[in-house]
């Protein structure tokens, strides 16, 4: 069982930053994929960026440029900096881990784990 725990959502203003944190307990594997999702009211969950154990990243291709995924491979912690926010960015995000890879596609039925959630909120 693989528990994950999301931090650092909050409410910016339009063009502000925000870095979100995911921290993986209970796997101790090298192989792995970790994600970040979004979901707003209404909409279906939508694949923000992905990272592989190894260092190999994914980002849906609107949100290239403002959003960047990292890891810190020791903590098992995934990150997400996201800058220049828009309106349209405030969803609840949500952090995936899937015992897969090298690739690590965005689809989200390959990721068996899932956060809590974090919400992040943009105003005008």
């Amino acid at each position: 069982q693989v528990q994950l725990v999301e931090s650092g959502g909050g409410s910016v203003q339009f063009g502000g930053s925000l870095r979100l944190s995911c921290a993986a307990h209970g796997y101790t594997g090298r192989d792995y994929c970790m994600a970040w999702f979004r979901q707003a009211p209404e909409k279906e969950r939508e694949g923000v960026a992905t990272i592989h154990s190894y260092g190999t990243t994914l980002y849906a291709d609107s949100l290239k440029g403002r959003f960047t995924i990292s890891q810190d491979n020791a903590k098992r912690t995934v990150y997400l900096q996201m800058n220049s926010l828009k309106p349209d960015d405030a969803a609840m995000y949500y952090c995936g881990f899937w015992a897969g890879g090298p690739n690590c596609p965005l689809n989200r039925l390959l990721y068996s784990f899932w956060g809590q959630g974090t919400q992040v909120t943009v105003s005008s």
